[in-house]
């Protein structure tokens, strides 16, 4: 029996490296996301605790420099907020985009091992059709000479 070769094999080989780069890519840009959503949390707790002391200051004292440098703070961490949900949006848009890649990479990998299979098919059919023709041969060799 002969062995089975598939042409484009090499492609095929190629197609799964490249769907691995693209996973791998992927992973990445959603380690980015999840990284600049925590660096996001940060931000909100930590204008969270400085509306907090505001309140608690303002309860307390009148001092009205610490009241004012509590007021500046507080717009400085939403000022950091804003660009942080920037960088947000701009990885959720990043992790969307290398979906896609990821996706179509996946698709021309399942096309080629679809051929592949296809391929393989045939050669087991036409390996059949081979063998049954070399037993034809055979059985009129052995059966048709006795005549």
């Amino acid at each position: 029996m002969a062995k089975f070769q598939f042409r484009m094999q090499s492609v095929l080989n190629l197609k799964i490296r490249l769907e691995e780069q693209q996973k791998n890519a992927f992973a990445a840009a959603k380690k980015r996301l999840d990284e600049e959503i925590e660096n996001l949390s940060k931000l909100y707790k930590r204008k969270e605790g400085y509306e907090e002391e505001g309140r608690r200051m303002r309860a307390e004292t009148l001092s009205v420099n610490d009241i004012l440098e509590n007021e500046t703070a507080i717009v400085r961490m939403k000022e950091y907020i804003d660009e942080q949900t920037k960088r947000v949006m701009e990885c959720e848009k990043q992790l969307e985009e290398e979906r896609v890649k990821m996706v179509e990479m996946m698709q021309e990998r399942k096309t080629y091992e679809r051929l592949r299979e296809k391929a393989f098919e045939q050669f087991l059919e036409d390996e059949k059709h081979e063998e049954g023709v070399i037993n034809d041969e055979h059985n009129s060799f052995v059966y048709g000479t006795g005549r």
